[in-house]
């Protein structure tokens, strides 16, 4: 899976010159959080709904309502946005954006097609990626097992699994308590609790959690 299929897109984006208090309107009309800035076709900046708010007033300011506006009527977006942006193309592996979007302690990062922004990732996005991995929105039998780390584990869960007649919704694989494990979630239909266990009881070395979710 790559950035491409799962950016969100068109990008809503504001101009460098866009008062912040037009630009907080549009984030709250559009629902979002960050925004590219963008002048002459180009990507210059990025705005964040965080670095609007603290460019505005505090509620405890001593001004009046017209000196507030005022003020806020001379502030731009240019004078508040990030100039240094991360940007990533549309052919990375999702797993990379998230890597980066972690390391970086960023929520979203413009995606970029040919020198051209074509759409920006977000938090939200890669939160439903997770949900659509962990079979999150669908009902079955959720496993949480301790394996070996080692050739073969896994093909020996999911023969045992198909053999007994069930099918795998999600799967996901993780880092274990030590090197020598990994820890497996996942999800299977067609089976009821007592099945799975039983067909995987030789299998895994601990049933951290069985449950209908």
């Amino acid at each position: 899976m790559f950035v491409g299929e799962r950016m969100s897109h068109p990008v809503i984006s504001v101009s460098p010159e866009t008062p912040i208090h037009d630009a907080l309107v549009m984030f709250k009309k559009e629902h979002i959080r960050r925004a590219p800035v963008i002048k002459n076709g180009k990507l210059v900046g990025i705005v964040s709904e965080r670095d609007l708010l603290n460019a505005s007033p505090s509620p405890v300011t001593s001004l009046s309502v017209w000196e507030m506006n005022y003020l806020l009527s001379k502030v731009t977006v240019k004078q508040v946005m990030s100039k240094k942006v991360r940007t990533i193309d549309v052919n990375t592996p999702i797993e990379e954006a998230a890597r980066i979007m972690a390391d970086s302690k960023i929520g979203g990062v413009p995606v970029m097609r040919s020198g051209a922004i074509a759409g920006i990732i977000t938090e939200t996005d890669l939160f439903k990626i997770f949900l659509e991995l962990m079979g999150a929105r669908e009902k079955a039998i959720r496993v949480t097992a301790l394996v070996e780390d080692k050739p073969g584990q896994l093909a020996k869960v999911t023969k045992a699994i198909a053999e007994a007649g069930g099918n795998f919704i999600s799967f996901g694989m993780f880092s274990g308590p030590d090197t020598s494990t990994k820890m497996l979630t996942f999800k299977v239909a067609g089976m009821p609790k007592d099945n799975v266990k039983k067909a995987l009881e030789n299998i895994v070395k601990k049933f951290w959690d069985i449950r209908f979710s």
